[in-house]
C-alpha cells in the first residue's frame, strides 16, 4: 500500500521565557509572491537584486511573505502585537485575490488564549496586515482589549494628507476598522510605556507613524521590530534599496540604517512581521554591511 504524501508542515505558533515575561511569535498567514524585483530595490537593476537572492540560496524571482503577530505575557496583562488579515479578503472583494485570510485568532487558541482573553491591542502601523484582524463583521475581535495606536500614524490616516495613490483604500479601510474603537485607545509616542517594561521606539518611515516595541524584563531584553526590515535579505544586506510597500522610501531607509546598527551593537534578538517564522533572530555585522541570524536554541536554555 502506498505512504500517502501529506504535504508541507509549518510551525503556526512559538513560545519563550523572557525574563518573567512570557513572548510567542504566531504566524497569522503567509503568501508566495512572484517579482523579487521591483518589490525590492526598485532604486537598484533587477541582476543585482536577483545575484543578492542567489548569493544567498533562494529563489530570485519569488518569496515567502509571512505575517506574524507577537504576543507578550506579562504575568499580570497579555499584549497583542498586530492582528494581521483577519477576514479583510472574505469582506473585500478587491482584497480576495491579493491577501490569505488571517488566522491570529486561532493561533491564539493553539496557546490557549480565547480573544476575549487579551488585555490590550497595539498596532504598530495601519496598513491592513496589521489592523485587518481587529474588526469582523463590524464587532470588534477583541471585546475586552483597550487599543494603542501611535498618535502620528492614527493622525496621519485620521486626516489623509498626503496618502499616496496606492494607500487610498488603505486610508479608508482604517477609518472604518479603528475610528469605532478610538474611544477605547490610547495614543502615544516614540519613549512612551505600554506598560511597564514595554516602550514604543520610533521606526518612521514604512508608514509615517510605524513603531518599534523594546521589551524588557529582569534585565532580558529583545525588540518587536513590525516592518522595519521585510525581508532577512534584502532590507538586512541592502537597507538602501527601496521596498515597494514603504510609503516614505527614503526614510524607511534611513530607519533600516539606525534599527540595523542598534540591533548589532546591542545584540538585542528581535521579531519581524514578514521574517520566516518564527521571525526571530540576530543581526550580526558583516565586514561593512549586516547578516540576519536566525535564533536556534538561545531561548530555550
Amino acid at each position: 500500500m502506498p505512504a500517502l504524501m501529506q504535504g508541507n508542515l509549518q510551525p503556526t505558533v512559538y513560545r519563550f521565557k523572557l525574563g518573567s515575561f512570557e513572548v510567542a511569535t504566531l504566524l497569522d498567514s503567509k503568501a508566495i509572491r512572484e517579482g523579487m524585483h521591483p518589490n525590492y530595490g526598485a532604486n537598484a537593476t533587477a541582476d543585482e537584486v536577483q545575484a543578492l537572492a542567489r548569493a544567498n540560496n533562494i529563489d530570485p524571482q519569488r518569496f515567502e511573505h509571512n505575517n506574524i503577530p507577537s504576543l507578550v505575557n506579562t504575568g499580570k496583562e497579555l499584549i497583542l502585537f498586530d492582528t494581521g488579515n483577519g477576514a479583510l479578503p472574505r469582506e473585500y472583494e478587491q482584497l480576495k485575490a491579493r491577501m490569505p485570510a488571517g488566522n491570529t485568532v486561532a493561533r491564539l487558541a493553539e496557546l490557549g488564549h480565547k480573544p476575549e482573553d487579551i488585555d490590550i491591542v497595539v498596532a504598530t502601523h495601519g496598513h491592513p496586515d496589521h489592523i485587518g484582524g481587529l474588526v469582523e463583521g463590524g464587532k470588534p475581535v477583541f471585546p475586552n482589549a483597550r487599543y494603542v495606536f501611535g498618535a502620528a500614524e492614527y493622525d496621519f490616516w485620521q486626516k489623509g494628507e498626503n496618502v499616496r495613490e496606492a494607500r487610498k483604500f488603505n486610508r479608508e479601510l482604517f477609518v472604518k476598522i479603528c475610528t469605532p474603537l478610538s474611544n477605547r485607545s490610547t495614543f502615544i509616542r516614540p519613549g512612551d510605556e505600554v506598560v511597564p517594561g514595554i516602550t514604543a521606539v520610533e521606526a518612521f518611515g514604512h508608514s509615517p507613524g510605524l513603531l518599534a516595541f523594546h521589551i524588557e524584563s529582569d534585565g532580558k531584553r529583545f525588540m518587536v521590530t513590525a516592518d522595519t526590515l521585510t525581508q532577512f535579505v534584502m532590507a538586512v544586506q541592502r537597507p538602501d534599496w527601496y521596498f515597494d510597500m514603504d510609503d516614505l522610501k527614503d526614510q524607511a531607509v534611513a530607519t533600516r540604517k539606525r534599527m540595523l546598527d542598534m540591533l548589532a551593537t546591542d545584540k538585542i534578538m528581535f521579531a519581524s512581521f514578514h521574517m520566516p517564522f518564527p521571525g526571530i533572530g540576530y543581526i550580526e555585522r558583516n565586514g561593512a554591511g549586516y547578516r540576519w541570524v536566525a535564533h536556534s536554541y538561545q531561548l530555550n536554555l
